[in-house]
């Protein structure tokens, strides 16, 4: 990310200081969080090592929120954050993610988690990639996951609840009619996305209605923007929404400290810069940038995006 489209360290050239990191409160948790956090899923491009190096900086800038999945490298994103975060737990807000659909499944997931992350309990744990209606049908079948986060809440293997997903506005919208309970939502945004099967447009508000912890992602659209629009305008953008933190896929030292300086110093973007960025980004719209959502364009099955790889 550092270097594409502007870099925020070439603007702004002094050390990076820790802390000063703005927070929110994320919703109806009633956490504080950094408006930014380190997201483990691309993880898998560098090493074990790399990745230590990369969340400890993170931590030592100040960040409090750290995303990962269970399916993330297999489960080894999760034992770079079991490695690192350990010693400053309580200091953190540490999410986790199942994509199996049953409870049986679920639950297995969840245990891994916690061995891998060496922590007795999650902040968060988030219902995993939503994609299809089906799946949707699944979690809230008897027997299905649903049941397995409702329990872990119960029983304090998880603070809070949520859902996450990238394909599909419907599907979200699914979700939420199905189930009153979430404490939090994750969801892609950036300023191409009201181009195209938007969820700043259709899901955000709603979100917002029901008081949810809300999480952005994809902010800089897998970097695909990033030769029109710096990174600095693409997290401000998110930021300027009625968003809670944007989670961010850091793969170097330099990648998480130019993302902290930007959110050191963002200041919410007005209406007409907001609009601007829209239109710029509204000239690369659809399933060829965000390939990740639903492809309206043609009429077979596409393959659905999982997490950096087509299933």
């Amino acid at each position: 990310m550092a270097g594409l489209g502007g870099s925020a360290r070439a603007a702004d050239s002094a050390k990076i200081k820790a802390g000063d990191i703005p927070k929110r409160i994320f919703g109806k948790t009633g956490e504080k969080l950094t408006i930014i956090g380190q997201a483990g899923g691309r993880f898998p491009m560098i090493s074990f090592e790399e990745a230590k190096v990369v969340t400890l900086r993170a931590y030592d800038l100040g960040i409090t929120y750290f995303d990962t999945a269970r399916i993330y490298w297999d489960g080894r994103s999760e034992e770079v954050y079991g490695a690192v975060l350990p010693p400053f737990r309580k200091n953190i807000f540490l999410t986790s993610k199942s994509p199996v659909r049953d409870r049986k499944g679920a639950e297995a997931d969840l245990e891994k988690s916690l061995r891998a992350l060496q922590t007795d309990h999650l902040d968060l744990w988030q219902i995993h990639q939503v994609s299809t209606m089906d799946e949707v049908e699944q979690i809230f079948a008897p027997g299905g996951a649903i049941e397995a986060f409702e329990a872990a809440k119960k029983t304090g293997k998880c603070r809070f609840i949520g859902f996450t997903g990238h394909h599909d506005p419907e599907v979200h919208l699914a979700m939420l009619k199905h189930y009153d309970k979430y404490d939090t939502i994750l969801m892609p945004l950036h300023p191409a996305d009201p181009s195209y099967l938007s969820f700043e447009k259709n899901v955000l508000p709603v979100a917002v209605e029901r008081g949810m912890g809300i999480q952005g992602m994809k902010s800089t659209a897998n970097s695909k923007l990033l030769h029109s629009i710096t990174v600095r305008d693409c997290i401000s953008y998110v930021l300027s929404l009625p968003v809670h933190c944007v989670a961010l896929g850091c793969t170097t030292v330099g990648q998480i400290e130019d993302d902290v300086r930007v959110a050191q110093q963002f200041k919410p973007l007005d209406v007409e810069k907001m609009t601007a960025l829209r239109q710029q980004a509204s000239r690369f719209k659809g399933p060829q940038l965000e390939d990740w959502k639903r492809n309206t364009e043609r009429g077979s099955i596409e393959p659905i995006y999982r997490d950096g790889a087509m299933s």
